[in-house]
């Protein structure tokens, strides 16, 4: 059978020599006799397989030493509370940048913990840009700042990050982690839910430098103290081993393809035909954000009425165009763009939208 265009938010596109390694693997993984999701965490078979994939990490993101790498259960959605738990306090103060739904959601669990100071906000007009960074009210006090890098569903991203006079930038990355170069020395902390750069649903990935690790919040239960997960080399308890091993999978393909200069330029290629397509359309496409604020992840986008929308979906659907429907909370259009997806993809949606509107007009 042919594969789908997979245009899915999350659970997103995998790369298919990703997908290819695991069929290999599935039953017998390098001889052992078992997959890979019967290997033990503890054993000497998965212990390579660990160590490959944080060993790529380093080399593909260029980490210092000093940065500790976790992979952690409950996606992103814990990392926000686990966060401000590690590093708030009623005393203490975080500042966040309000851009979107999943800013908001981080928002909402920081201020059981400590003082929120929402230092800008996109929401006045309904989050179609990255708030201009020179506007940012910065606490100089605040233990650090708080960013979402790229806006899954409103589909704006940061293409420079603020510069926080030396607060920890704490950022969730999961819509756009390893989809271009990145200097990470600014960041106190990196995490993202692996379901759409990194691999399959159900693992997180915590990057954490040692000097903000080393102010963190000693007196929490214990599966929720970033220390812990780093002194036990994130096994604690029995990690999500497929989660590891088909990130690992995951990893070896962009390093096959050149590393993240070159998921880069592939995403670039795919996003600058799309937003032609959008822009060119004379208004029968219309873009949700501003330009200088785009997502090279995200595309949503709108027709001139919901009726137009639901006979694109249906007919996408008939192409094998898949997973196009906007988010509920904001519905519309929405393909999302990630590394696994081939250009062929974005072609064929870029192709079937000038068919579609040359019908419709």
């Amino acid at each position: 059978m042919p594969r789908a265009h997979n245009f899915a938010a999350g659970p997103a596109a995998i790369p298919l020599p990703a997908l290819q390694q695991a069929r290999e693997d599935i039953f017998d993984f390098g001889g052992s006799g078992v997959s890979p999701m019967e290997l033990s965490h503890r054993g000497k078979e998965f212990e390579a397989i660990h160590q490959e994939a944080k060993s790529l990490l380093k080399e593909l993101m260029a980490l210092p030493e000093e940065f500790k790498i976790l992979f952690l259960q409950g996606g992103a959605s814990l990392q926000f509370g686990m966060v401000p738990m590690n590093f708030l306090a009623p005393e203490k103060s975080a500042d966040y940048i309000n851009t979107g739904t999943w800013s908001k959601k981080a928002i909402k669990e920081a201020k059981l913990f400590g003082k929120v100071n929402i230092a800008a906000s996109s929401e006045e007009t309904k989050f179609d840009r990255i708030p201009d960074l020179d506007s940012i009210r910065f606490d100089p006090g605040a233990v650090y700042v708080h960013i979402t890098s790229n806006n899954t569903i409103e589909g704006s991203e940061y293409h420079k990050f603020p510069k926080t006079g030396g607060v920890p930038l704490v950022a969730d990355m999961s819509s756009d982690i390893l989809s271009r170069p990145l200097d990470v020395r600014p960041f106190g902390l990196i995490y993202a839910g692996a379901q759409k750069n990194l691999g399959p649903a159900g693992l997180a990935l915590v990057l954490i430098r040692e000097d903000f690790l080393a102010k963190a919040n000693a007196n929490l239960t214990t599966m929720l103290r970033y220390q812990v997960h780093v002194d036990e080399d994130s096994r604690y308890n029995t990690p999500p081993t497929w989660g590891v091993y088909m990130l690992r999978n995951v990893l070896r393909w962009v390093k096959t393809l050149g590393g993240l200069p070159a998921m880069e330029a592939r995403n670039k290629k795919k996003a600058d035909l799309l937003y032609k397509t959008i822009d060119e359309s004379g208004g029968f496409y219309r873009g949700t954000v501003l330009k200088e604020s785009r997502s090279l992840m995200n595309v949503p986008f709108r027709l001139p009425s919901e009726e137009l929308e639901a006979r694109f979906l249906t007919e996408a659907k008939k192409e094998n165009l898949l997973q196009l429907k906007g988010h509920r909370s904001v519905g519309g259009i929405r393909a999302s763009i990630y590394n696994a997806l081939e250009l062929e993809s974005v072609e064929a949606l870029c192709d079937f939208m000038n068919r579609f509107m040359g019908k419709a007009v």
